[in-house]
């Protein structure tokens, strides 16, 4: 099995590509050893010391490090263990996640059933022209919420806590939401972990 890795704009988050699929659908983020017991994979990378956060999307993987090269954990040392664990896991055949039919990306989405129809193209939107660009870059955007035209979205991934995430949100996903939404005057993340 030969593992591909890409960087992230994300300097703390590196992306592994294991050449299958990870999830059938939807992503998992976990950002505690705690969070992971629902992964047998999330929980092994968990005990490698310097892992802080675990993501899983179609067919890749992101792991985000603690701290910084300073605190000694670069991904010189990381990356070796990473991939080792990674790749012992798929080639013993256990399932990533313990429970198949769970749905990580269940949350609870507040908007105003009056704004529908607004609601549902801005998910359309992120759906066909954010997500697909935020996956390669390791990461995940997911809808939230839509109130008093402000849209609430979930940064997942390599996007936590990435220091060009308020660019992203700012320039990129506000400028293209507000231009097919006039109803849509700001952007603005929940649920960022660092």
């Amino acid at each position: 099995m030969f593992i591909q890795t890409e960087a992230t704009p994300n300097p703390a988050t590196l992306k592994f590509l294991p050449g299958v699929p990870v999830l059938q659908s939807g992503s998992a983020d976990f950002r505690t050893p705690e969070e992971a017991a629902a992964s047998p994979l999330a929980e092994q990378l968990f005990r490698i010391p310097g892992v802080a956060g675990v993501f899983f999307g179609y067919d890749f993987i992101s792991v985000t490090r603690e701290g910084d090269e300073e605190d000694g954990f670069d991904w010189q040392h990381l990356k070796p263990a990473i991939l080792g664990t990674i790749m012992e896991h798929f080639v013993t055949g256990k399932p990533v996640m313990k429970d198949a039919s769970a749905s990580i990306d269940d949350v609870e989405e507040d908007f105003d059933p009056a704004d529908s129809e607004i609601v549902n193209t801005i998910k359309e939107l992120l759906d066909t022209r954010v997500r697909p660009a935020v996956a390669q870059d390791g990461g995940d955007i997911t809808f939230h919420g839509f109130r008093q035209g402000i849209v609430y979205l979930h940064m997942k991934g390599a996007c936590a806590g990435c220091p060009s995430s308020t660019a992203t949100l700012k320039h990129g996903i506000q400028n293209l939401l507000k231009h097919f939404i006039p109803e849509v005057q700001e952007v603005q993340p929940v649920g960022v972990y660092i």
